[in-house]
């Protein structure tokens, strides 16, 4: 098999290709392009800040551009996705449920995400509320009342809620559907009422070796060192199996300048590799990524794939903050070239950047501007705040992106 070289810029090209991240959308986007997005992707990770539209959405906008909200919901409730701690909580394809069922099945290895202590400890309680929902329908944690006051931190949960989240690990509840974002919790057997364990699990190493080629197609370029964090897979050697999806026809080793590792292409990117390899496959999306965007949410991948360093900051102190609370990625014709912090005021229809970085040796050009000043239209247009105010960015951008 033929090793084909490949630049570090073609490398970028093809793995956002395989995301929806190369070219802007050539439609206006439909229901069915959600799901699409989320299956090209093969998993939506899912966060509850909303400073700016929640991550879910915002990570489809970056793909579809204008599209309904509502649809992401629907197709939850219809049953075309289903929610799992897969990368981290995410929206998933419904036919992927057989490949997470395992992790189900064994909660007690998930981690922090399932407590055997709880379990033992609140079993009868436990019990009662699968009744109380078997009896009487779905529940949301809002249903149960706090007992002793308020609560003073992050995870200091009801009893109710710890319940419905062991459960949901344990995959005896699903989530049938959301509420203004708040999830509905309903018994396993009642969301997915064909599911049979003994009938459609497959064995733990098929779904194993299914989860690494899901990462691989997702990935678009792969190699060994990236292909845990994805579905958040046990540490380990991967180079074997990558070399077995190549022997089967299922990837194409490449060479990329500057790298020693082994790399991949996945074989659904055959056209675009070979435009690849002259340097014909061009980029020329430029959007806003959410801080949990696929594309960044692997710190050492984006610094090695992309020479970007970006660390998650809306979960640390303010104190040590070094660019903002929910910072975005801007991604701008396959590079990556800076970032920005944003928070949209609907009330007042004013998307405000309250800072905008760029990285080192990217010049402020016409097209830089260009792409910018249209980018954050599209975004503030569709958060309903068409104001566009930028209160600091560097030579004289500020001033050129802010808008009446």
């Amino acid at each position: 098999m033929t090793t084909v070289h490949l630049s570090p810029s073609a490398a970028r090209h093809l793995h956002l290709a395989a995301q929806g991240l190369l070219t802007p959308p050539r439609r206006r986007a439909g229901k069915a392009d959600v799901l699409a997005a989320i299956r090209r992707m093969a998993l939506l990770q899912i966060d509850t800040i909303h400073v700016l539209a929640r991550s879910p959405y915002l990570v489809l906008f970056s793909r579809l551009g204008h599209y309904d909200p509502a649809w992401l919901d629907a197709l939850l409730a219809e049953g075309a996705l289903f929610e799992y701690w897969a990368h981290e909580a995410c929206f998933v394809p419904s036919e992927d449920y057989r490949l997470l069922r395992h992790r189900m099945l064994d909660p007690a290895g998930m981690g922090w995400k399932y407590s055997v202590a709880w379990m033992d400890k609140h079993r009868a309680e436990i019990e009662q509320l699968i009744e109380h929902i078997r009896m009487h329908g779905p529940v949301r944690s809002a249903d149960f009342e706090r007992r002793g006051g308020k609560g003073d931190g992050w995870w200091d949960w009801k009893p109710e809620k710890r319940h419905l989240e062991v459960l949901f690990t344990a995959g005896r509840l699903m989530v049938a559907k959301r509420q203004r974002f708040q999830r509905i919790y309903d018994l396993a057997e009642r969301v997915r009422p064909d599911w049979n364990d003994a009938h459609d699990l497959p064995p733990p190493e098929t779904a194993q070796h299914e989860l690494i080629r899901q990462s691989c197609r997702a990935l678009g370029v792969v190699k060994a060192g990236w292909v845990a964090d994805y579905y958040r897979l046990k540490r380990g050697r991967y180079d074997a199996a990558l070399h077995t999806l190549a022997d089967a026809g299922e990837l194409l080793p490449v060479r990329i300048e500057g790298w020693k590792h082994d790399a991949f292409v996945h074989a659904s990117l055959s056209d675009e590799l070979a435009l690849a390899a002259d340097e014909r496959l061009k980029a020329s999306a430029t959007t806003l990524l959410s801080p949990f965007d696929p594309v960044v949410w692997d710190r050492r991948r984006a610094a090695e794939l992309f020479g970007f360093d970006y660390r998650l900051e809306c979960y640390t102190p303010a104190p040590k903050h070094q660019y903002g609370y929910f910072v975005l990625p801007i991604l701008q014709r396959g590079r990556l070239v800076g970032r920005l912090d944003a928070k949209a005021h609907r009330a007042q229809g004013v998307f405000e950047v309250k800072a905008l970085y760029l990285e080192p040796g990217v010049r402020v050009t016409q097209r830089l501007t260009a792409d910018l000043r249209t980018a954050l239209a599209r975004l503030a247009d569709w958060h309903g705040t068409p104001q566009v105010k930028v209160q600091r960015a560097p030579d004289g951008l500020a001033e050129a992106l802010s808008q009446a």
